[in-house]
């Protein structure tokens, strides 16, 4: 029987990596061939499981991502832009796929990422859940249908130790606002409002960011018009969801030809 594909999880002592270590571990269709963590951490040199409190998984935590990746078919993602940027370039050299979770990344950081994937398959989405993927074509198809005269705001909600704002997923839905509108996300976005600032202009889409407590991930979509409101929206409970849904991206990932795809070719949606 052949060896099932092996997956490499970065930053492995994150809350987000923890949770995809668990769900490779337990997934029958991969195995765990390595984690990394940055230089210098206590995790690195450690069995990870011991690390994470429990038994040995047989798998010790590195801070030589190359080499890891070297030994795996495909690596999960969701650190920092600058750690992704240069774990792309790393995947890419060892003809990995490379799903990235990653959120905050800037057009410099697109830009790197898209010539890494001229050589490998690079999966990424700010957002790996079913539900939300299926919000985003939603939110695209309520856009094209309603004129101007529905205002769009987009609302959302995170545990108090996220550092982006918007979140990814936001901007995910504020983009297939946009291209239901048929224009372009940021001619029209509308972030951050404070003190006088006139009215709304017609045909911007808002964002408004919630940061507290252990919120896992909630978003709204808004279409405010005139006498009535159509409000789209998703709560996360488990962020569970979002690992087993960069697992799925991994794995489908593994008979794709080299370039970007995210999670609605993914889901086929």
């Amino acid at each position: 029987m052949d060896e099932l594909p092996g997956i490499v999880i970065t930053g492995a002592s994150g809350r987000m990596g923890q949770m995809l270590i668990r769900t490779v571990v337990e997934s029958p269709a991969a195995r765990l061939a390595g984690v990394v963590e940055r230089a210098g951490h206590d995790w690195v040199g450690r069995d990870v499981g011991v690390a994470m409190g429990g038994a040995e998984l047989g798998v010790q935590v590195t801070s030589d991502p190359l080499e890891a990746f070297a030994k795996a078919q495909a690596v999960i993602d969701f650190t920092a832009p600058g750690a992704t940027v240069e774990f792309a370039a790393l995947a890419a050299q060892a003809r990995a796929v490379h799903v990235i979770g990653t959120t905050g990344l800037d057009a410099t950081h697109l830009n790197k990422i898209a010539l890494a994937a001229r050589h490998a398959i690079v999966v990424r989405a700010g957002n790996m859940s079913l539900g939300v993927n299926l919000l985003v074509q939603l939110t695209k198809k309520v856009a094209a249908a309603l004129d101007e005269d529905f205002d769009v705001e987009i609302v959302e909600a995170h545990h108090h130790h996220k550092v982006d704002a918007p979140s990814g997923t936001a901007l995910m839905l504020g983009e297939a606002a946009a291209d239901g509108r048929g224009v372009k996300l940021p001619r029209v976005r509308d972030s951050g409002r404070d003190g006088i600032t006139g009215a709304r202009k017609r045909g911007d889409i808002g964002f408004s960011a919630i940061r507290g407590g252990d919120i896992v991930g909630e978003h709204d979509v808004i279409f405010a018009g005139p006498g009535e409101r159509i409000v789209l929206r998703h709560l996360a409970s488990d962020r569970a969801i979002f690992a087993r849904g960069a697992l799925k991206a991994a794995l489908w990932g593994l008979g794709q030809k080299p370039g970007e795809y995210d999670m609605v070719d993914v889901l086929g949606l």
